[in-house]
């Protein structure tokens, strides 16, 4: 299945995509109680698409197709070109997997505009992302894919002055609005098998990035065997899976984004999530 959260009427609801449009769902008020109840909260939903009434995709607003999670986690330098690209700015390749947090307060709709805030180095960044279904601790990479309820596009937008903060990349990776996801979330069972996807991303047509998540130094399944290890994932966490090469801080010389520029994100069998760059609505600081 597909699952969105949309705004309709004034309302926040829960539902379906169909081929027709959306079918709204009342019996979960958001999806992280949806995602909570597992296999028999979507026997549920599957039950209750049969009764509804689809709306026209053009008379909703999607939203992003999770509320606020405990952890949106991301993994840096997960692709080798992308490695490489990122030594080449000094950024070096350590043994283990590299992970930071992006605050939920940045998480916005497939379709939302992104606002700059204060960086001058806006970037791009195309990911993979899943999302947990059932806690998950001290699993194995075998056991791993049990525990994934679905998976979103997602822009890991990065404010690239403000990533070198700090010794972690939380500073600039987290500004509000820098984390458009959706456009819905694919079911496990729907997608089959993620390390098989074509995934892109467009800045104003142009083609940035390109490649396969079979091009995953760590695979899914190895992420969330490792940070099991250390943490508890719980239902409805994000895990965004890394980028592969052609980020703007990497191209010579660096092309940033600016207000106006229009990033496409897609994913083989999940969909697309375009953004537009608006002028800042936060006064550059002094």
């Amino acid at each position: 299945m597909k699952l969105a959260r949309f705004a309709a009427d004034g309302e926040c609801r829960i539902g379906v995509i169909t081929e027709k449009g959306v079918a709204p769902i009342d019996d979960f008020s958001t999806m992280l109680e949806l995602i909570s109840a597992g296999e028999a909260g979507l026997a549920r939903v599957a039950d209750a698409v049969q009764r509804a009434t689809v709306r026209p995709l053009a008379d909703i607003r999607l939203l992003a197709p999770i509320e606020r999670p405990g952890k949106y986690l991301a993994i840096g330098m997960n692709y080798g070109k992308h490695a490489a690209e990122a030594a080449r700015l000094g950024i070096a390749q350590i043994a283990h997997q590299t992970w930071f947090n992006k605050q939920t307060s940045c998480l916005s709709g497939p379709f939302d505009d992104i606002d700059p805030g204060v960086t001058e180095k806006l970037d791009y960044e195309v990911e993979l992302a899943a999302v947990i279904g059932r806690a998950a601790k001290h699993v194995s990479e075998r056991d791993a894919p049990h525990h994934v309820f679905g998976y979103v596009v997602a822009n890991d937008v990065s404010a690239r002055d403000w990533q070198f903060h700090s010794p972690t990349f939380t500073m600039g990776k987290s500004f509000d609005t820098h984390g458009p996801i959706g456009p819905w979330i694919v079911t496990a069972d729907e997608l089959g098998n993620p390390h098989d996807l074509g995934l892109r991303c467009f800045v104003n047509g142009e083609l940035r990035q390109s490649g396969r998540t079979s091009d995953m130094i760590a695979n899914l399944w190895d992420q969330i065997a490792y940070l099991s290890q250390a943490f508890t994932l719980d239902p409805g966490d994000l895990i965004a899976t890394g980028t592969p090469e052609g980020v703007g801080i990497a191209l010579d010389p660096p092309r940033f984004l600016k207000p106006g520029d229009v990033v496409r994100c897609e994913i083989d069998r999940i969909g697309v999530i375009e953004n537009r760059v608006s002028s800042p609505r936060t006064p550059a600081a002094a």
